[in-house]
């Protein structure tokens, strides 16, 4: 990976930054020159992993367990990464599941619930502790993970996951406005079919996978490095003139 000079000695927050697409965009960061903090739900010994990798790098690293849909765990974590790191230039908001398929007859109250506060609430817990330490700085980069999902509505079972991740493209516009004075620059990702993660490992069969592989353009699926690269570019124009946009990493299957 090619060293991004502006992104040496900076301090990132990635939120479920180890594992699947988050332990592709921390190890980018990290290779990058950056400072992490890397938020972790389970996955301990990748975390932990990770955390070595960057301190024998010479940068300054910490794995921080939390859940993020509670409001306390939420500010800790910023705590901690302003703690260890010294300040917050650059935050990823990568944590997020589809939890379970649920069609609309299915759906119960406190499943609804639960996939929104784990995609969206945690998202803006977050965003809330971390904005006041982004705003110290001239300038900062926010990066919110949404789909193609949020784009075209997803598959059968997916509607409580594709109405959040729709929330977050909303939710990125409307940060960029209320932050830009403060000198903060919010953008968001929407990937496509992005094979060999834990999401798509569980969520998305065979069929389905190469099914819609062979209705993509460029004839292959991405994988958690075509997302990496694209975060680490948005990220990296935290003194930029990008804000409120939405980067689309699906190999050309919908645009708009």
């Amino acid at each position: 990976m090619k060293n991004n000079n502006k992104l040496v000695g900076k301090n990132v927050l990635i939120t479920a930054g180890a594992q699947g697409i988050g332990e592709s965009i921390t190890r980018h960061f990290i290779d990058n020159g950056a400072n992490v903090a890397i938020h972790y739900f389970s996955s301990a010994d990748k975390a932990n992993e990770l955390t070595k990798y960057a301190i024998a790098k010479g940068q300054q690293a910490i794995a921080i367990s939390g859940d993020l849909t509670k409001e306390a765990e939420a500010n800790e974590l910023m705590n901690k990464t302003v703690e260890t790191l010294g300040g917050l230039d650059i935050l990823i908001n990568n944590a997020g599941s589809l939890v379970a398929r649920k069609m609309l007859d299915e759906m119960e109250a406190d499943f609804w619930h639960k996939v929104m506060d784990i995609n969206m609430t945690s998202m803006m817990f977050v965003t809330r502790a971390a904005a006041p330490h982004l705003a110290k700085n001239e300038s900062s980069s926010i990066v919110n993970l949404a789909s193609l999902a949020g784009r075209k509505g997803g598959h059968p079972g997916s509607l409580v996951y594709s109405t959040s991740k729709g929330a977050i493209l909303t939710f990125t516009r409307a940060l960029a406005s209320e932050l830009g004075p403060k000198g903060t620059r919010v953008n968001a990702v929407a990937p496509g079919l992005i094979l060999g993660t834990s999401f798509h490992n569980t969520h998305t069969s065979k069929e389905s996978a190469d099914k819609t592989t062979a209705e993509i353009p460029i004839q292959r699926a991405g994988n958690a490095n075509d997302v990496a690269r694209a975060v680490l570019y948005l990220a990296s124009e935290y003194d930029g003139f990008i804000t409120g946009a939405t980067l689309d990493i699906n190999g050309g299957v919908y645009n708009m």
